[in-house]
């Protein structure tokens, strides 16, 4: 007669249900919205317009050692503190899907008001330290990338073949944007207008995916029944 006990009972099956499996092309793809070298290009051109190729490899390099470091020190971390605070997959992949969108609305609320990158004139001059701050944190490593790494790593479990494949992916999309930094004026010199107009479609894909990883979360905690996963 009372829905409550119902309700409760299907949400601690939906909780302890076995999670989604992802493929490899899923992951790459959605790690590449979080993690990927679009966003890199400006940041890293204003920051490194008055350096010389010697330094701006330096600083593209250290900055992909240190958002390597933070992403396994993030995952290491997230998995533990998901056991000890017993914070399901589920509700962390909410978390993550929120700070998507958000961020993902904001950037692109600012594209379509015509707000403007600083131009390298008012940018101070590079040093390697920036490296650390803010290329690799938040610019590359993002928040919600880190959501995405740790829930994909917690979902691997003790499966070697899946670990291997979530490392891969992160060290090929890593490997991507240290390739996109050496090479960032060119890329923007050739495919500037053409890059701008794929960064808002970019921007809607997030927001499109902060909302699925959102509605997705939902239905493995059983709020939204019916639905497919």
């Amino acid at each position: 007669m009372f829905p409550i006990p119902t309700f409760a009972q299907e949400l601690v099956l939906a909780i302890s249900a076995p999670p989604p499996e992802f493929g490899a092309r899923k992951i790459f793809f959605m790690l590449f919205l979080m993690l990927g070298p679009v966003k890199i290009l400006v940041p890293f051109v204003n920051m490194s317009h008055k350096a010389d190729s010697v330094f701006r490899r330096r600083l593209a390099t250290r900055a992909i050692l240190f958002s390597a470091a933070a992403l396994a020190i993030a995952v290491m971390l997230g998995r533990n503190l998901l056991e000890g605070f017993e914070i399901s997959v589920p509700v962390l992949a909410m978390t993550g899907g929120i700070v998507l969108f958000l961020v993902a609305l904001g950037t692109v609320l600012q594209q379509s008001s015509g707000a403007v990158e600083r131009s390298n004139e008012d940018q101070p001059p590079a040093e390697l330290g920036h490296a650390l701050t803010p290329l690799a944190f938040p610019i590359i490593v993002t928040p919600y990338g880190v959501a995405a790494v740790i829930v994909f790593a917690t979902l691997a479990g003790e499966q070697y073949h899946s670990q291997f494949r979530v490392g891969a992916i992160v060290a090929l999309i890593l490997l991507l944007d240290w390739v996109a930094m050496l090479f960032a004026e060119s890329i923007l010199r050739w495919v500037g207008t053409a890059l701008q107009v794929f960064a808002v479609v970019l921007g809607v894909t997030q927001i499109a995916l902060g909302l699925q990883i959102i509605l997705h979360s939902l239905c493995m905690v059983g709020v939204i029944t019916g639905c497919r996963i």
